[in-house]
């Protein structure tokens, strides 16, 4: 960057004045040229020494050569150099033009990396750790890089690398603006941009570049690791949870956390998830579910209460550690009906419970109406954030595989042609399968179409 910084000073003098340079003002008088212009370093434009048209044809010089259209704007230079030399016989003039060409030429020699018929190409790669991905950002032109740029990608979801490297060039390809028609990449993602060309090298310069691309990522990536290294975990760890201890008013450092979930869509299959923080990071290991089995409907209530009875009790009996925070994903009812089942087991001085209102980010704590707001920005909210995001995936995760799993079993599940999804559809409406079998054409025909409304009528007609 100052490289290039330096090369455009002595290419081209430009002003670094903010002074409202209109014909108007100029022709006026208003300004008068400064110690700059004396210097070299302006052609002293707010007295007229300079035209718009010249300074603007300066601009876009200046962009070419970001842009890394260096041939363009040595053939410009080419031209005027000609032109002083040859027409109006300003050999001097021609001379210092010369000299702005062999700069240019010299600078872009130590540019050159590549075939130079390589032009206007962006170049991604990526490499993963079991954490995060790493995307380099690459963009060639005329053989020269001009432009490197490398990201950082959390990995939440288990996404795959596919997806990912589609994320990754979705976002730098807005962000840099980028022009061009060609991207090279290390595999095919599954959604590619339109109008652009997708290339997968094997080899040549193309393979060149990727590998080039991968060695950016790979020590952009080594570069975080030992920037993380020089950070004392156990030192960040302590601080995160005095914080916490501070933040939320707690008795002592919040070392073993716990976060519950309830997923449930309209009553069916209610589920729920609990995870688990020590040091303010996931247990992965020791996540559980929870199968609701004493509540029938969509009770949110009463299914936080029983899971918290069950997880808590099993604790107690078998002798386990338990937790100095368990925070509850939800409002104030969620939270009385947790601390329903906490008081049952006498745990009420033992482990504090805080309840996480979804909308404002709003904390609750047992006994006061007043919830605690938290600044956006603290490490608290964050690590209470990233536990309630977690708890809920875990928990939809479940819920989604108990959903497949599960069928209909009502004698509609014997009608040929009738699948779950539409015998869901006329339960939801008719609520039983007997009103299912009153119902008129029109009012079958109305919730689940003509031709699976007629096979559900003739069915129960006979």
């Amino acid at each position: 960057m100052n490289t290039l910084l330096d090369l455009i000073r002595q290419l081209y003098p430009l002003r670094n004045c903010n002074l409202n340079l209109t014909q108007q003002n100029i022709k006026a008088g208003k300004f008068k040229i400064c110690l700059e212009n004396h210097i070299g370093n302006c052609l002293g434009p707010c007295e007229g020494h300079q035209s718009e048209e010249d300074y603007t044809e300066t601009i876009k010089g200046i962009r070419g050569i970001i842009k890394g259209n260096i041939g363009m704007v040595k053939n410009q230079l080419t031209a005027l150099m000609k032109q002083y030399a040859g027409e109006s016989f300003e050999f001097e003039k021609a001379h210092v033009v010369k000299e702005k060409i062999e700069l240019l030429d010299r600078f872009q020699s130590k540019s050159l990396v590549v075939n130079p018929s390589i032009n206007n190409v962006d170049v991604f790669s990526i490499i993963e750790d079991e954490h995060s991905a790493y995307v380099n950002f690459v963009k060639v032109a005329s053989g020269a890089i001009i432009q490197s740029h490398t990201v950082e990608l959390k990995k939440k979801l288990d996404e795959t690398t596919e997806e990912l490297l589609t994320m990754a060039i979705a976002d730098l390809h807005q962000r840099f603006s980028s022009g061009v028609a060609e991207i090279i990449v290390p595999l095919m993602p599954e959604f590619r941009l339109p109008d652009l060309t997708y290339t997968v090298p094997q080899r040549g310069d193309k393979k060149q570049l990727l590998e080039l691309s991968e060695r950016n990522a790979k020590y952009y990536q080594l570069d975080k690791q030992r920037q993380k290294e020089l950070v004392d975990p156990e030192r960040r760890t302590k601080r995160i949870l005095d914080t916490m201890k501070k933040d939320l008013g707690l008795k002592e450092q919040p070392v073993h956390m716990e976060c519950f979930d309830n997923s449930n869509i309209q009553g069916s299959y209610p589920v729920a998830a609990m995870v688990v923080f020590r040091n303010a990071r996931p247990e992965k290991k020791d996540y559980r579910h929870f199968n609701i089995k004493t509540v029938e409907g969509p009770n949110d209530f009463a299914s936080m209460e029983e899971v918290v009875y069950r997880r808590y009790s099993r604790l107690l009996e078998e002798g386990q550690e338990l937790p100095q925070l368990v925070l509850i994903d939800g409002g104030k009812g969620q939270l009385s009906s947790a601390m329903i089942s906490i008081e049952k087991l006498g745990l009420q001085n033992t482990i504090q419970l805080v309840g996480i209102a979804k909308r404002l980010e709003e904390l609750y704590f047992p006994g006061d109406s007043l919830p605690l707001h938290l600044d956006k920005k603290s490490e608290t909210l964050k690590v209470i954030q990233q536990m309630r995001d977690e708890a809920h995936r875990f928990g939809i995760t479940h819920h989604r595989k108990r959903r497949e799993k599960g069928t209909i079993k009502t004698s509609l599940s014997d009608i040929e042609g009738i699948g779950p999804a539409t015998s869901q559809m006329l339960l939801r409406k008719f609520k039983s399968v007997k009103n299912i079998r009153q119902a008129t054409m029109e009012e079958l025909e109305a919730v689940i179409g003509k031709s699976k409304a007629a096979v559900v009528f003739n069915h129960f007609l006979q």
